[in-house]
């Protein structure tokens, strides 16, 4: 009898979280980044598929995070010391998504709440890696902090509260602006429908974004054989001065 009743326990509760479920659709799931690229434009869309009648009491939150690949760096502190700035301290991230962008249907705190974003990783600050820093070091989350503001600036960084369009708790849409300097990978696409801040069904995807062309065979070129990559650069070089001085030469002798 036991047995029984938490085999009804465990199928009432799978049916209670499966109540809503995410079908999304991308207006394009592959950039080709190109010598003249500059920058491109996501449309995500989607709906929400209910087995059973619009829960009520509380309004669907949806979150929709794009993150780039992620990679260790090293970010470096800098202090004036006798007139002049130097490095003094430094701190290795284990990993930080080259780009991140994250669009919600309303204000970030309201949409998904604290214990949902440590879990899910969703927020910017989040989505960054660092274990551990040596004890020399103080003032550890300024460090995270530098990395999020010049990526930010930068465009790499982006937080949209309010970006996304929810239609008669049904249908949502939003838009992601990717800039001119993206780096090449897997960019993960993934949403999150919430109430009360709670997660209730997420989804994910994925977005190609490759270098083609000529952008291509000068990347492979540089990874693949960095010796005939540095002595084609160097020559065009040479060939780009020499054609300068001779232009310039002949307007000198007209």
């Amino acid at each position: 009898m036991r047995f029984l009743l938490a085999i009804f326990a465990l199928v009432a509760a799978s049916m209670a979280t499966a109540k809503e479920e995410v079908v999304l659709g991308l207006s394009q799931n592959r950039v080709a980044i190109t010598a003249n690229f500059d920058g491109s434009e996501i449309l995500i869309f989607g709906a929400v598929k209910r087995e059973t009648p619009l829960p009520g009491g509380s309004s669907l939150g949806v979150v929709v995070a794009v993150e780039g690949p992620s990679v260790p760096l090293t970010v470096r502190r800098k202090e004036k010391k006798f007139g002049i700035w130097i490095n003094t301290d430094a701190l290795e991230i284990d990993s930080a998504p080259a780009f991140y962008a994250v669009a919600t249907s309303g204000p970030f705190e309201e949409v998904i709440n604290q214990t949902e974003d440590l879990r899910h990783h969703v927020s910017i600050p989040r989505s960054i890696r660092s274990v551990g820093a040596p004890a020399n070091i103080k003032n550890v989350e300024e460090f995270t902090e530098a990395v999020i503001r010049i990526r930010k600036n930068n465009g790499l960084y982006q937080t949209l509260e309010g970006a996304v369009e929810v239609d008669q708790e049904t249908l949502f849409k939003t838009s992601i602006a990717l800039p001119s300097n993206l780096t090449e990978g897997k960019y993960k696409t993934r949403v999150f429908l919430t109430r009360n801040g709670e997660v209730v069904s997420n989804y994910e995807t994925q977005i190609d974004v490759q270098k083609v062309g000529l952008e291509r065979f000068l990347f492979n070129l540089s990874r693949e054989n960095p010796l005939v990559y540095g002595l084609m650069s160097l020559a065009i070089a040479i060939a780009a001065g020499w054609g300068a001085s001779a232009i310039f030469r002949v307007f000198r002798q007209a």
